[in-house]
């Protein structure tokens, strides 16, 4: 990463994710009493200072626990320290110095980064509390008394790490990256698309549906750009939701799809498309994502000459709004054509902010006309007068008519096509907004 990073370390439940998301300004991170909610690392960017830097959350340490999530979850928190310019060991001042504390103390030191010592909980304002003391006995350090819930000490906190920051580089200042979302419902192999891609572990990958829990940021660099990569949870039907945490998730998922810019949507290739494959895709769509829709599992198929292009068009059957979203037939298992992913992703980001002169589009508007006449309904005709773009990401065209009643859904429709096919925009949505106008004005 360009900018220096800043990992917070800790037992669970001693509040590393309020904390994060109080520094980020929004709640990224699942805050909740359950402790091991956050699995894996979490990213956001921040700044103090005029000095920007890019802060992880971990899920918490169990140094004794045998159990195969509470393991990677150790080996994630392993990772973002290796990746730290800066370690915030965070602590719970109320429940002072554990087992626990202690032997991650022993860990990080190892690790012969900066680390600052935080006492959270600290809630009182006042001298530092007397229960404080106590961590000094950890070796790391003076503790840095904090309150998330009250907002106490989190200034003087912040200045200590601007002032353990390394030296700042010309890098730190990056160019706009492409956001693209890996979405779909559980299991369908999210986070093993994102693992091939990075070449390491970077999400929790096992065969229990419904392992990613956040949504996850990865910044990637190859010879097509450069991408920030968010892995999700997938979105289980509300029938099946049971745990709060999991309702939390779906929140995440549909934060995850307004920030990005292309929306990734897996599809498991031995179950085809299901309902739900199309509540997802339909979520993208309509908050007017670039959206490819990526068939995964394709070496587990038996297949012939033929297999390709009936699965398309079943798909495209199945999802009939959206035949403008390329498709792609991937393994994340063995590799296979994930490369190709991000000439598609770049030409979608390119097609999802198209910009079209105001002529252009009335010359487009004029030929469409000419083609298929207008409706009318009683002796009156539909009259378009004129149109322009009104904004991109997705393609957004305002239509000025002499009656919106006479502007048909099948027309309008008509009319997008025409825009799709004239300006190719595959892979976006494309919006019309239809404002009344007499001839006259």
């Amino acid at each position: 990463m360009s900018k220096p990073v800043v990992a917070i370390i800790g037992r669970p439940n001693v509040g590393k994710s309020s904390f994060f998301n109080y520094i980020v300004g929004q709640r990224i991170s699942i805050v909740e009493d359950t402790p091991g909610v956050t699995r894996d690392r979490i990213y956001a960017d921040t700044n103090w200072r005029d000095r920007k830097f890019t802060l992880i959350d971990t899920g918490g340490i169990e140094l004794e626990q045998k159990d195969i999530l509470l393991s990677q979850m150790r080996e994630q928190a392993n990772i973002a320290v290796n990746l730290a310019d800066v370690i915030l060991f965070m602590t719970d001042i109320k429940q002072g110095v554990t087992q626990v504390d202690k032997e991650i103390a022993t860990m990080l030191r190892k690790s012969k980064k900066p680390i600052i010592l935080v006492c959270n909980k600290a809630d009182k304002f006042g001298e530092p509390p007397a229960e404080m003391y106590e961590f000094y006995h950890l070796g790391m350090g003076d503790p840095h008394p904090i309150s998330t819930a009250n907002a106490i000490g989190i200034g003087d906190l912040l200045d200590e790490i601007y002032e353990k920051l390394p030296p700042k580089s010309e890098q730190e200042d990056e160019n706009e990256k492409i956001k693209v979302a890996i979405i779909g419902k559980p299991n369908v192999g999210k986070s093993s698309l994102l693992n091939k891609i990075l070449g390491q572990e970077r999400s929790i990958v096992s065969n229990i549906a419904g392992t990613t829990r956040d949504a996850i940021d990865s910044e990637y660099t190859n010879e097509y750009g450069e991408y920030v990569l968010i892995d999700t949870a997938g979105i289980r039907r509300k029938s099946k939701i049971n745990e709060r945490v999991e309702k939390f998730s779906i929140m995440r998922t549909l934060l995850a799809i307004d920030r990005a810019d292309v929306c990734l949507v897996l599809i498991d290739s031995q179950e085809g498309v299901t309902d739900q494959d199309a509540k997802i895709l339909g979520e993208a769509h309509e908050r007017g994502k670039g959206i490819i829709i990526v068939v995964n599992k394709w070496d587990e198929i038996e297949k012939d000459d033929k297999t390709m292009n009936e699965f398309k068009k079943n798909i495209y059957n199945k999802l009939a709004y959206a035949t403008y979203a390329p498709m792609i037939f991937i393994s994340a298992k063995t590799g296979q054509r994930v490369q190709k992913l991000f000439p598609l992703i770049n030409e979608v980001n390119r097609k999802n902010s198209i910009r079209v002169s105001t002529s252009v589009v009335n010359e487009v508007i004029n030929e469409a006309i000419s083609v298929v006449q207008p409706p009318s309904d009683k002796g009156k005709r539909l009259k378009i007068l004129y149109g322009t773009q009104a904004s991109t990401r997705p393609p957004t065209f305002v239509i000025f008519v002499n009656d919106r009643e006479l502007f048909h859904f099948s027309y309008q429709r008509y009319l997008i096509n025409c825009f799709r096919n004239n300006f190719d925009l595959q892979g976006t949505p494309v919006r019309l907004i239809v404002r009344e106008k007499s001839s006259k004005d």
